[in-house]
Parts: C-alpha cells; structure tokens; sequence
C-alpha cells in the first residue's frame, strides 16, 4: 500500500495543488447547494444531509474521494459569515490572505511548546505579540481620535513593561485573567462584574475555586461605576466589559479604572469585541481607560476578521505571566534554558498549541493600521446606516443607536414570543441568520455586522426579509 503523500516535505507543494483545486470546487458546490446564508431545514435536515453525504466514518477501505464530498457537504451545511444575511453573532467572514496564511501554519504545523518545535514560529509570536502588548498600553489623549486621520499617539507605557498571549478566544483569556488575579491577590480574591459581562467570567471563578462572584445589575446595559463605591473591603477583581456580546456597549472603562486605583483593586477588560476599535483613528478613544487595566482581553477572530482561533491576553506587567511558568524537562530543561533556547511553556496554558501568531502578522503586516482601521470604519458605519432604516421604519422599533456594529430592532407591536418564532422560521428557510438578545425587559433581533462589504441595498434587504417573515 502506498504511503500517503505529506503536505511538507520535498513533494508537500506539488501534493497539496490538486488538494487545494478540489478543496475550492467542493466549497463552490456546497454553496451553490446552499444557497444562502444558513442551510434551510432546521437541525434534523441538516443532520440527514452530513449523515448521508458521510456514509461510514471509518470504513475498511478508504475513499480517495472523501476530501470533496465532506468538503462539500460542510460547505453545503455552514452558516456562511460571508453572507449579507448571515449576522447574527461575532462570526466574522475571514479575510483571504488570513486564511491562506493558516494554510501555511497547518502544512509546517509548528508546535509553540518548545523552541525546537517552532525556530521561527516562536520567533514571529515574540514580535507581534509585543506590538500588540504596545498598542493596547499606550494611552490615548482624552478626546483624541475622535476625528478621520487623528493619528494615534506614541509613548506613554507601562513602567513595567506590558506583554500579551495568544489563547484559542475570550473564554480563555478571560480565565487566564482571573487566574493571574488569583496568583497577585490570593485564593480569596473576588470577582465583581456587571450582569452584561460574558458568561466565561462567573464560570471560570467557579473553574478556579474563587469565592462566589458579585453580580452587579446593569439595567441599562452597562456598569456604572456608583454601584461599585460601597463593595466589600477585600481582595477584588473587578472586570469591565468593551463591547457586550449582547449590544456591542462598552462599560464607562476611566471611571472604572479610577475607581480600582482608589480601592487598590485589579482591574480586568473584556475587549473582546471591541479591542479591534483601538486600529481605528476615528473610533480608537471609545478605548480609554483600556491602558489602566491589568489585563485586556481580545478576540481577532470578531472585528479583526481572522479565521478562528485568535484570540489574545495582554498584560500591563509581564511579569505578571511569571504565574504560568512551568517545569517539563523534555519541553524545556533548566540547562537548555541556561545555554539560550527560549522557553515557551510559561506562555500558555496549553502545551501543543498551534503558531495562530502567523495569520495575525500576516494581517497586520498586509494591511496595516490603515486597512485595518478603514475595516473597522466600514462595518460600523453600517451599523448606523442600519440603525437609522430601522428608526425610520413605522413597523420596526430600535433599541438604541449602535456603539460598535451591533443593531437591536424588533417588530413594532410585536410579542417576545413572535420575535423569537420569527427568528427561528429565517433559520428554519436558511434565509437569514440574526441573533437574539434581551434588553429592557423585553426580547430583540440582534445583527452583527462585521462584513466590511455589506452594501445599502443588503441592509434595506435584511430588514425588509424580516418585515414580511413576520406576522400581522
């Protein structure tokens, strides 16, 4: 039997052009069988479909025409992020040069455990996460920004200096927050956060052991930072939030910040959504306050526009990761370490981890701060051209302008009941994908737009799909 040939090595290249020629057709065909934003039939059609086009899993002999038939039907059963009407949550469409760089992470499949597994990968990680350490730790005039063409400011740091790591998304880095809370303030140390924070921050306390977390109200949305003068006098963390999973809101970040420098407290940011407006001149000061957290979480994978997973953990002090640091003599010898190979494993808390780091340079490097910028621009312009057609609509209502590129609307008149039997029927007919979200006591539509290409007309197609799904 023949050995299959490798994606690396010697015949990797000429292996891999016809893989990729019929990894393009099938994604072609499976969409032209799609035919929309979302699969239409529900979850048990859907289902039936994978199930045939999959057959046996593990059959006694192989398929040497596997690659385009799960291809296509993966293609055929995806909630396409490209698509217009495909805007329910933080699911970005990839850009192509990001992706094609993936490709080339997955044929040289670095492991950035230990220096030997990943020269250059290591290398490449060292560089751009320090940057982008940089930028989230360089203060922003109050008021800056504010304008097309400010440009960001340079200098101000941390006197120590700030670092950052790459985790598989918020979740993560949310949780390695908390730890490195734990291991600065002790076991006893407590979270506070509003009810409008994700839910990866009470569950990763629980994960940790921490005491139970103080859930704060936030009846309009965001912490206000008067509800936080009369907490308890302990150990806190306190984790403010820019840029809601439900709403897109950002939490009033300086307030909050000065508050935990009164209190002594450590201060967390979920930025999550939102750290990608720190690449706009326009929109960058929505962010200040950002720089006086101790630690900052970021997702790429939302408004930075790159393939999942790229997420990102940055710390005011690096020293601060000294708390991960572990010992495995195979990854990383205390004589190998003397002798000048670096060592990795204090930079996660996985071991095999892939360069994720490659398709993030990439981007930044192919794009710069101008592109990436003008991306962030476009999307939230459209949430306000959105916006303002919902406003202008006698059968919709809007819950509030935008903050980032996330639009609540509802059906005037409309029962919770009907909003959420609406949403569901756009997901049943595959027609569109539009989240939901609970605000003001009531249930909304929530879109998420986070493709740079959406036009007028998309928009005006979105909401008039929804006014005649919905019933009168």
């Amino acid at each position: 039997m023949n050995t299959p040939p490798l994606a690396s090595g010697p015949e990797g290249r000429e292996a891999l052009r016809p893989l990729l020629d019929t990894v393009l057709g099938a994604l072609g065909e499976g969409a032209r069988l799609r035919g929309g934003p979302l699969p239409a039939g529900g979850p048990s059609e859907v289902a039936g479909r994978v199930r045939d086009a999959v057959g046996d899993v593990l059959p006694d002999e192989g398929d040497p025409d596997a690659l385009r038939h799960l291809v296509r039907a993966l293609a055929e059963g995806a909630a396409d992020p490209a698509d217009p009407f495909c805007a329910a949550h933080l699911h970005c469409p990839p850009l192509a040069v990001a992706a094609a760089a993936d490709l080339a992470a997955s044929v040289l499949n670095p492991s950035l455990d230990s220096w030997d597994q990943a020269p250059a990968a290591s290398e490449l990680e060292s560089l751009v996460t320090r940057r982008l350490a940089e930028e989230v730790y360089t203060e922003t005039p109050r008021g800056a920004g504010l304008h097309q063409g400010a440009a960001p400011p340079r200098g101000a740091t941390s006197p120590h200096r700030p670092d950052t790591l790459i985790t598989t998304g918020g979740s993560e880095s949310n949780q390695l927050a908390l730890l490195l809370a734990r291991e600065t303030h002790g076991p006893g140390v407590r979270l506070v956060c509003g009810e409008n924070a994700h839910h990866s921050l009470p569950r990763s306390a629980w994960l940790l052991g921490l005491p139970e977390p103080l859930i704060v109200p936030t009846p309009h949305g965001t912490l206000d930072p008067a509800t936080l003068e009369t907490l308890p006098p302990e150990p806190l963390l306190i984790a403010a939030t820019a840029g809601t999973t439900d709403a897109g809101l950002i939490d009033p970040l300086p307030e909050i910040a000065a508050l935990c420098a009164r209190r002594g407290a450590r201060l967390h940011i979920d930025a999550a959504y939102g750290g990608a407006l720190l690449f706009s001149p326009r929109h960058r000061a929505r962010l200040d306050g950002l720089a006086a957290a101790d630690t900052v979480t970021l997702d790429l994978h939302k408004l930075g526009w790159q393939p999942v997973a790229a997420g990102l953990l940055a710390v005011r002090d690096g020293h601060d990761l000294a708390a991960l640091n572990h010992r495995a003599d195979y990854l990383n010898a205390d004589d190998d370490t003397e002798a000048g190979l670096p060592d990795l494993l204090g930079r996660s808390l996985r071991t095999t981890r892939r360069p994720d780091v490659l398709k993030i340079a990439v981007t930044l490097k192919t794009l710069g701060r101008t592109g990436l910028g003008h991306l962030v621009d476009r999307v939230c312009a459209q949430a306000q051209e959105f916006a303002e057609l919902v406003d202008r609509h006698p059968g919709f209502e809007l819950h509030a302008p935008p903050t980032i590129s996330t639009v609540l609307f509802r059906p005037a008149g409309a029962t919770d009941y009907t909003v959420a039997a609406v949403r569901r029927q756009l997901l049943t007919d595959g027609r569109a994908v539009l989240g939901r979200a609970r605000a003001a006591n009531r249930l909304w539509l929530k879109a998420t737009l986070l493709n740079p290409t959406t036009g007028p007309a998309d928009l005006a197609g979105l909401l008039h799909l929804v006014e005649g799904t919905t019933p009168r």
